[in-house]
């Protein structure tokens, strides 16, 4: 788990390495014609961010090449064999497809609000939102494409790339049917949020080590990393959107328990009896009151079921540590350990 100083130290690890995807944005998302899509398409990303998957990709790639993070040049990024790849549209083309997803899924879900602005299909409409969506999962692929990596490891990571897609849409549709079921178990939750969510950590983990070379071994023990890792992000996610104010998440507190979504807090809490569907009476995430969530929250702890959620997070979490082992023993190893640390314990 980590310290404020751990906590601190990872922070700033992101921040400059967010600082330099931000900076690539700009540069691989230009604006153009028809104005209007392209606003659209870089709205969400602009709208902010970790960047935490990005993060993830430079790295992993550091780790894997030894390097000192502070005077390597990720646009021609040293490969296995000596040759070189551009790392940072790599990182970027990760991001704009977890851009995608997160239109589409607001349009599906009817949420109003992302990152604490308008979704974009309030910002804008509908159909230009979805047009948005395609037009970011193209580019992320036109960009994958273009990272001048060797002809066979770019392939593949192309490969990696349009699997972590068809997986996000089988994820999306399983927690679809999930609203219309009756019983759900929790290994059936997990399989759904592995899909979803953390699918696109594995690939942001395992895409350096292809681009670059590396072994099999390497490449399947970060994939098992980010798999790991972006599962307990994702019940850390559910923890917060209970626990954490609107102000803070950026959207409602306390949705996904108005839209009937089930979560391992939810699966868990039927099974000691609670009737979850009576926790709340509203309808819309806008008409729940602050009141109504903090007995459904009190509720959900007394049985234990917030608890049972963070400690398989926690689980997880120290099972996607163990999957570095396989990388050199350098700085870069040592904070995507923290990383992982910092998915379950940040506070949004």
């Amino acid at each position: 788990m980590t310290n404020d100083a751990t906590e601190a130290r990872v922070l700033d690890a992101v921040r400059q390495r967010r600082e330099l995807v931000n900076a690539a944005i700009d540069e691989e998302l230009p604006l153009a014609e028809p104005e209007r899509l392209y606003e659209a398409s870089r709205y969400i990303l602009e709208a902010g961010g970790k960047r935490l998957r990005p993060t993830v990709v430079l790295l992993a790639g550091e780790s894997i090449a030894d390097v000192d993070p502070g005077s390597v040049d990720y646009r021609s990024f040293p490969t296995v064999s000596g040759s070189t790849v551009d790392l940072l549209r790599a990182a970027v083309s990760i991001e704009v497809i977890q851009s995608f997803t997160l239109i589409h899924d607001d349009i599906m879900d009817e949420d109003d609000l992302r990152r604490g602005v308008p979704a974009v299909h309030e910002a804008y409409d509908t159909s230009t939102a979805i047009l948005a969506g395609d037009t970011l999962y193209s580019t992320a692929f036109e960009m994958m494409a273009d990272t001048d990596a060797d002809p066979a490891n770019g392939l593949e990571a192309m490969r990696m790339l349009a699997s972590t897609c068809t997986k996000i849409c089988e994820g999306q549709a399983l927690d679809v049917a999930f609203e219309s079921r009756g019983e759900i178990l929790p290994d059936e939750y997990l399989e759904m949020i592995e899909l979803k969510t953390a699918v696109l950590y594995g690939a942001a983990a395992a895409t350096p080590a292809i681009l670059l070379g590396a072994d099999d071994e390497v490449v399947d023990a970060l994939y098992r990393y980010g798999i790991d890792s972006g599962s307990a992000f994702q019940i850390q996610d559910d923890v917060l959107d209970l626990t954490v104010p609107s102000e803070e998440l950026g959207k409602q507190r306390g949705s996904d328990l108005v839209e009937d979504k089930e979560t391992l807090i939810t699966l868990h809490a039927r099974q000691q009896g609670v009737d979850v569907d009576e926790l709340v009476d509203a309808e819309i995430p806008t008409d729940v009151t602050d009141a109504e969530i903090e007995s459904a929250v009190s509720k959900l702890r007394d049985v234990g079921s917030i608890t049972y959620a963070r400690e398989k997070a926690e689980e997880l979490t120290e099972r996607s540590k163990r999957h570095l082992e396989v990388l050199p023993d350098n700085e870069a190893r040592r904070t995507l350990a923290e990383l992982a640390d910092y998915l379950i314990t940040r506070g949004y």
